[in-house]
């Protein structure tokens, strides 16, 4: 898996404990074996995130991503549900 990462995902990733990173990275691993896993809740985003996805990484924490290749994924934000979308 490659993937280019926007610089705001890159504040945001430095931002988080390194059990939370780790945990990305095996929701994204889970996310090239099986895209419609249950665990990743992955589906469609609206404004401000038309054309991106959404995949769970914990309970609240998601990230924002579009696939731009077979696998290479557009890293675009990633926080706690009311960090990306202020619900």
């Amino acid at each position: 898996m490659q993937s280019v990462n926007d610089r705001i995902f890159e504040r945001q990733y430095k931002k988080l404990p390194q059990a939370l990173r780790d945990k990305m990275w095996e929701r994204l691993a889970l996310l090239i074996k099986d895209e419609f896993n249950p665990l990743l809740d992955n589906h469609k985003l609206h404004h401000p995130y038309l054309g991106y996805r959404s995949i769970n990484i914990t309970g609240d924490f998601r990230l924002v991503y579009k696939k731009i290749g077979t696998e290479t994924y557009y890293l675009r934000a990633i926080g706690t549900h009311h960090q990306l979308y202020g619900t």
